[in-house]
């Protein structure tokens, strides 16, 4: 019993611990429980909610883009302005002329001078004879003249553009081809912002891009600032930022002559630009006619008329010898006896037009066609001086305030008129919804009345 005793208080020796350290080691899964096993499984894929998020994802990044790329459009402007600020573009004058008669050479002679005038007629003309006969004028001469009129002439196409009006349309067969007008132009003034250039658009219609070319061959787009519906001319801006300045040191801003400098008939003069229908073409003459006046409504313009034979499509410039220019050349108003020859609108009628579509202002509208009252008319029929009233626009402000054909305007407001250029001017220093009041001379059994009307001026 002792011996038991001594056994059971005796330690386990050191393999028998090993032993059970060794069995609790060996230790497997499958001598667990079965409340105490695990598998993993992979939760099934739900197609639809997946599709569902994909298309919400690429909706929404479709969103992002759009609204990005309207931000960048709407922010560019303000941040490039912000970083490369522009000067504002100034206001343009063309400043206006008034009309000057040419004093004749014998107007210059006073009585006085005539009486001083001791020598005979016949010895005077002896005198003339011999001078003229000192006079030597050989072919070296004639080139001299030829080669200023040529300096001259190259010293103005520096002013002169070449303007393309490009079309983009298909063919029968699917392909993308261009079509291209071109005309000349003249950059008339740089406002600071951009060079603005008289260009006659009546070849040039319905275009998708319009480029202009200058005289060095550099190209650049343009835009119409705005277009006068009635002559077909319009303003182009093309950005100073799109002109190089090796480009803005060759290019020259136009002179501007007068069309109003009393009879021009007889007046040398060069025609540049496309007279002939090229680009580039010169042709010298002189002019014929200076008399006849375009009408147009609430307007009239100077027809130059000239001995150049050109072409019926011809676009461009009329310059003096002084290299001003003083008539813009529209052949579309050529009666059938003058063919090709050159016609040009007086550059001092259109400087009117020119200034409001330079500064991209609106144009007040009162719908008449007028002249003047001739000083016969007036004398012999007793017809008021002022503005004799030709012809009445329909729908126009004149017709619906009662205004008719063969009434003379003959005051506006406390103004007096006495031409149709003075009504002219009151129209051109108005605004669109302006009401002005207008005093006329109407017809009647016996003579003329008095009637005062008032014109609510629209916009051209």
């Amino acid at each position: 019993m002792a011996d038991m005793a001594e056994d059971k208080t005796k330690k386990p020796e050191a393999h028998d611990v090993g032993e059970t350290v060794k069995e609790q080691a060996e230790y497997t899964p499958s001598m667990q429980p079965d409340f105490l096993r695990e598998k993993i499984k992979q939760k099934p894929v739900n197609k639809k909610k997946l599709l569902r998020r994909t298309i919400t994802t690429a909706v929404m990044a479709f969103v992002f883009g759009i609204v990005a790329c309207l931000t960048f459009l709407l922010l560019e402007p303000v941040i490039n302005n912000w970083l490369y600020p522009e000067e504002e573009a100034k206001e343009v004058q063309f400043p206006e002329e008034t009309i000057v008669e040419e004093m004749k050479p014998e107007d210059m002679l006073t009585e006085e001078a005539i009486e001083e005038e001791e020598e005979p007629a016949e010895l005077v003309d002896e005198q003339i004879k011999e001078l003229l006969s000192q006079v030597k004028f050989g072919l070296d001469e004639y080139q001299t003249v030829y080669d200023d009129l040529a300096a001259l002439a190259k010293d103005v196409n520096r002013a002169l553009v070449t303007v393309t009006g490009v079309t983009s349309d298909v063919d029968w067969f699917n392909n993308t081809y261009e079509s291209e007008a071109v005309v000349s132009g003249v950059i008339v003034e740089n406002n600071g912002r951009a060079m603005l250039i008289l260009v006659n658009m009546n070849n040039i219609k319905d275009v998708d891009k319009i480029v202009v070319t200058f005289c060095d061959q550099t190209q650049a787009d343009a835009e119409v600032i705005q277009k006068d519906t009635s002559t077909g001319f319009a303003i182009l801006s093309v950005s100073l930022l799109a002109i190089s300045e090796e480009t803005m040191d060759i290019i020259n801003i136009a002179k501007l002559g007068s069309s109003n400098s009393g009879n021009l008939a007889g007046t040398p003069i060069i025609a540049l630009g496309s007279p002939m229908g090229t680009s580039g073409s010169i042709c010298y003459g002189i002019i014929t006619s200076s008399s006849t006046m375009i009408d147009h409504v609430d307007a009239a313009y100077k027809l130059i008329s000239t001995d150049i034979f050109g072409s019926r499509n011809a676009t461009g410039v009329l310059v003096n010898l002084k290299g001003k220019i003083i008539g813009i050349v529209d052949n579309s108003y050529n009666s059938e006896d003058r063919g090709n020859l050159l016609s040009a609108y007086g550059i001092s009628e259109l400087k009117r037009v020119m200034t409001k579509m330079s500064n991209n202002q609106s144009r007040a509208y009162l719908g008449i066609h007028g002249t003047d009252v001739p000083q016969e008319a007036n004398l012999e029929l007793g017809v008021p001086l002022g503005t004799y009233i030709k012809e009445i626009e329909m729908d126009s402000p004149a017709m619906t305030a009662g205004i008719q054909s063969g009434d003379v305007i003959t005051k506006v407001g406390g103004e007096e008129i006495a031409t149709y250029n003075e009504l002219l001017n009151i129209l051109y220093n108005s605004k669109p919804g302006e009401v002005i009041t207008i005093t006329l001379m109407r017809q009647g059994m016996d003579a003329f009345q008095k009637m005062e009307v008032e014109v609510i001026l629209s916009e051209r």
